[in-house]
């Protein structure tokens, strides 16, 4: 098997390898987990069945030809080519954490151990590799649409998301800022903003409306609020206030909406420091939502390409 075509493999370290790295020994990671009261041994299988999948996968490659292997913590200083073929051995959090660095390449993502991940955004396993890589590479395979969001700060810098964007306090305080959309505009006091897109319509979005209704069902019973999540390739994106504060300095009108290109959802913070904004749970890539900056937020250019 060869192309001419490079694949990429992005890979992530396990929770043992992240224990082993904070605390330099395998001894010490066992002395800390086991004093918690956790069972080490479960670890020990994740990271033993993670090598056995990630063997598969680097086996294939090299009978493949051109490949390159990219920890996900290099991610935001990686340079995919045009014509690059990605795949991902990881949970669904590493797929969405890729697709947003991408540009249009096609992806595939791989189950390390489907007994023990659902893979939602992971369809193969590694052994699936060798007849699924040739099929993408003759664009021969089907492949998902998926839309993600985009945000822009008055100074240049852009953050994509693939599921969702927090605009919002780096730790537990208030945001301030103001909002504007549809041509109107609010000043809010917040625990911060969720901006979802039609795949990220079934995670935390989802959780905040549930939240929600089930609270106002409760102050007021009556008919239930039937949530619909979005198709991931839909074309607009939906906003939510997180826990709105209500008083002389800030209204709580505007907390739920569509955002699509010709109604973008505009920010201006109000926060002299903490201000913060990341994509998709990652939060040590992030970019900073302080007093005077303004944000704007809407589809992003591209769409991801996933494998199916």
């Amino acid at each position: 098997m060869s192309a001419e075509r490079k694949v990429v493999l992005v890979t992530r370290r396990t929770r043992l390898e992240e224990l082993v790295a904070r605390h330099h020994t395998l001894g010490q990671a066992r002395f800390y987990v086991e004093h918690l009261g956790a069972d080490f041994t479960d670890y020990l299988r994740e990271n033993t069945a993670y090598a056995r999948s990630l063997q598969v996968v680097v086996e294939t490659l090299q009978a493949w030809g051109r490949y390159q292997v990219v920890d996900r913590g290099y991610l935001a200083n990686f340079v995919f080519s045009p014509d690059d073929i990605v795949v991902t051995l990881g949970q669904d959090g590493l797929v969405a954490n890729t697709l947003k660095y991408l540009d249009g390449q096609p992806l595939i993502g791989l189950n390390p151990e489907p007994t023990r991940w659902d893979g939602l955004l992971l369809p193969f396993t590694p052994d699936s590799l060798a007849t699924v890589l040739p099929q993408v590479a003759a664009d021969r395979r089907p492949v998902k649409t998926v839309t993600m969001a985009q945000v822009t700060l008055s100074d240049g810098q852009t953050l994509r998301a693939v599921n969702d964007l927090f605009i919002g306090p780096r730790t537990h305080t208030s945001a301030l800022y103001e909002l504007e959309i549809g041509g109107h505009s609010e000043r809010q006091s917040s625990s911060g903003v969720i901006v979802s897109t039609g795949l990220g319509s079934t995670a935390w979005l989802r959780s905040i409306v549930t939240g929600a209704a089930s609270i106002a069902q409760r102050l007021q019973p009556g008919r239930p609020v039937v949530y619909e999540p979005q198709a991931w390739d839909a074309q607009q994106l939906t906003f939510a206030v997180r826990e709105p504060f209500p008083s002389r300095a800030s209204q709580t009108e505007l907390v739920f909406g569509t955002v699509t290109r010709e109604q973008p959802l505009k920010l201006r913070s109000r926060m002299p420091d903490n201000g913060v904004i990341f994509s998709d749970g990652i939060e040590v890539d992030f970019l900073r939502f302080t007093a005077g900056v303004e944000a704007t937020v809407t589809l992003a250019p591209t769409q991801g390409h996933l494998a199916v």
